[in-house]
């Protein structure tokens, strides 16, 4: 396979064919984000994509998901993406699900019958960053999106009958906002209604403007209690009867997850446990992205 650079996934598709279709992020202002600071965007071309798709077809027939890498392959036109999913029917047969992430932008650059089609030709799921509920914390980072067209945004995919997995970053509101930033993503959440819920925890990196403003003070995160705080708050929150809760990414001090609707109180034992200090934290220097 030939990657450039740097490639992520979600934690959910340890397992998956990784196929790099994008280059970077095609927005790329967030001011948490560095993982495409070092990236140009740019789309891939069909041969590169096929060549990648050949050697999967070798070498890679144990594993059923493939994830379409980049940042956000769902800024492909329409007709061009609709091409992949058909070629990675025809190449990889066995494969049962596709994903990739998608921002809001990109996803309402698509209509809910083209992302119906979409999911008719092998898309499975949709991997959202919300990363906050609240909107003086989206316009801080500039995200570009407010509470209200996340909430239009999630609302497209659930229509589409796409899996929509959203996004919250721990401590993105810092020591001011931590309280509101936790309560306004519960509420944002809720209407939102998607599949699946992981909580990260934000690692403020050099290479970003919230990084450096950390360095300098401006940012204050808040400690290992203060996130811990926040998670009780987020999972306090939130109503979801169909949704699965995650907080097992890298980044997190307490790795926990469970079905919302019934193991919400078990979370929230757990979480009260941590803040008694009867469960030990993840250290940081075992802490990563």
């Amino acid at each position: 396979m030939h990657y450039e650079g740097t490639v992520i996934r979600p934690p959910s598709e340890a397992f998956s064919i990784i196929l790099q279709v994008t280059v970077g992020c095609s927005y790329n202002k967030c001011t948490f984000c560095g993982a495409f600071k070092d990236k140009r965007f740019r789309v891939k071309t069909d041969e590169e994509i096929d060549d990648d798709l050949r050697f999967a077809s070798q070498h890679c027939r144990r594993q059923n998901r493939v994830f379409l890498a980049d940042g956000d392959v769902l800024i492909l036109p329409q007709h061009r993406l609709s091409a992949l999913l058909g070629r990675i029917r025809a190449s990889l047969p066995w494969v049962k699900k596709i994903s990739l992430y998608g921002n809001a932008r990109s996803i309402r650059s698509k209509t809910v019958a083209d992302l119906a089609v979409l999911k008719g030709q092998g898309l499975d799921r949709i991997y959202m960053g919300l990363e906050s509920g609240c909107d003086e914390v989206l316009e801080r980072i500039h995200k570009g999106e407010t509470a209200a067209t996340m909430i239009e945004t999630a609302q497209r995919v659930n229509d589409s009958g796409l899996f929509l997995s959203a996004t919250i970053l721990l401590g993105l509101g810092g020591i001011e906002l931590s309280e509101i930033h936790a309560r306004q993503s519960a509420a944002v959440l809720n209407r939102m209604a998607p599949r699946q819920v992981a909580a990260l925890t934000l690692m403020p990196l050099p290479n970003t403007l919230i990084g450096r403003q950390y360095q300098s003070g401006l940012f204050r995160l808040p400690d290992q209690l203060g996130i811990l705080r926040e998670l009780r708050t987020l999972v306090t929150g939130l109503e979801l009867s169909r949704s699965m809760f995650h907080a097992n990414h890298a980044s997190n001090y307490l790795p926990i997850e469970g079905v919302l609707s019934k193991d919400k109180h078990r979370i929230l034992a757990a979480i009260e446990l941590a803040l008694a200090g009867h469960t030990p934290l993840v250290p940081d220097n075992m802490r990563a992205l």
